[in-house]
């Protein structure tokens, strides 16, 4: 059974429900890209960027780039299908569905890559 969230009478859903609404584009434009997108891509990326960092100078190379990239690209993706799907059932403005397509897809290219 689903937990009440505090005070607001609604069931609050767990992680893992919110990372498969998210990977369905069941999540709105704004939660997606915001919250997931910018917000944890950034937390994943610089967390896993001083993992990697701190590994290699402790000479282990091969486990900094499997810490280092294999947690941040599977996050990467999963952020980029989000918000790509959830832009596809926007009903605001469609240049904005457009804009949270293109800005996600470059952000994530340019944090995969550093």
């Amino acid at each position: 059974m689903q937990a009440l969230a505090r005070g607001h009478g609604r069931p609050q859903i767990g992680t893992m429900e919110k990372v498969t609404a998210l990977w369905r584009g069941d999540l709105a434009l704004g939660d997606a890209f915001w919250n997931w997108a910018v917000v944890g891509g950034l937390v994943v990326n610089v967390l896993t960027s001083i993992l990697l960092l701190v590994l290699v100078t402790l000479d282990h190379v091969v486990l900094a780039l499997v810490v280092g990239k294999g947690l941040s690209l599977p996050y990467n993706l999963l952020a980029v299908v989000g918000v790509w799907r959830a832009a596809a059932t926007y009903r605001g403005p469609p240049y904005r569905a457009d804009l949270a397509r293109g800005t996600v897809v470059a952000m994530m290219v340019v944090l995969s890559v550093i």
